[in-house]
């Protein structure tokens, strides 16, 4: 038994509890109110990228710790491993809310995107190994906090705005650096360690880098097209 299970079933508890009185505390405009439980997600799913120990554990420690990222495996700082068994519950609470009240033709991109990040994290948290991999996977909530306002600006129909342009722009460039660039150096890592890292371990990061990086590609695809492209 893992007590880092403790602080996931606390998170997930937790994100639960902030889901269901988000609508109290940030009303849904009118143009949201016949999408409820969308809402509502969305704000929960902002609130778990714009944790303040997501940022400042990830980027400041590498750099005031250059050594971690040579090794990735057994050394993370203090705190990374509580980080990212709150980001496993997040991630558990949000599958979970997805399967409840959307339609699977709907939703199971980001379903298949969760069971990945669900189950290369909770590898982490159970085995305290690669703990310092995931913490650098956490760099790309950096930009879901740009990505989630998007949701939201669209949602409340502010598309034509000075806000919502402003927040494209900034979610283009994060995208670019914290997504693509993030993936393409986990990817180089795993394949420069691939003697370090077992063959179990190995084989799940690279079915997972193999998920992901096409995967957030077609959405950045997606992104230029709606918002730049039209």
């Amino acid at each position: 038994f893992s007590p880092g299970l403790l602080v996931v079933a606390g998170s997930f508890a937790a994100f639960r509890l902030l889901n269901q009185g988000l609508e109290r505390l940030v009303p849904p405009p009118p143009s949201a109110r016949r999408n409820r439980w969308k809402w509502r997600n969305i704000w929960t799913s902002l609130a778990h990228s714009a944790l303040p120990d997501t940022h400042s554990l990830s980027p400041c420690r590498f750099y005031l710790h250059p050594e971690l990222s040579n090794d990735l495996v057994s050394k993370h700082p203090p705190g990374a491993h509580s980080l990212v068994a709150v980001s496993v519950g997040y991630f558990l609470e949000d599958f979970v809310d997805m399967l409840c009240n959307q339609k699977l033709h709907q939703s199971w991109e980001l379903l298949f995107h969760h069971s990945v990040v669900i189950i290369c994290f909770g590898i982490a948290v159970l085995l305290h190994q690669y703990v310092g991999f995931a913490l650098v996977a956490l760099l790309v909530e950096i930009n879901s906090i740009f990505l989630h306002l998007r949701q939201i600006l669209l949602m409340a129909n502010l598309v034509h705005t000075t806000c919502y342009r402003l927040n494209s722009l900034i979610n283009l460039g994060t995208y670019v650096v914290f997504r693509i660039a993030t993936l393409a150096w986990m990817s180089r890592w795993l394949f420069l360690n691939r003697h370090n890292v077992p063959p179990a371990a190995y084989a799940v990061g690279t079915v997972g880098m193999a998920i992901m990086t096409p995967m957030n590609i077609i959405l950045l695809y997606r992104l230029l097209r709606s918002d730049f492209f039209k």
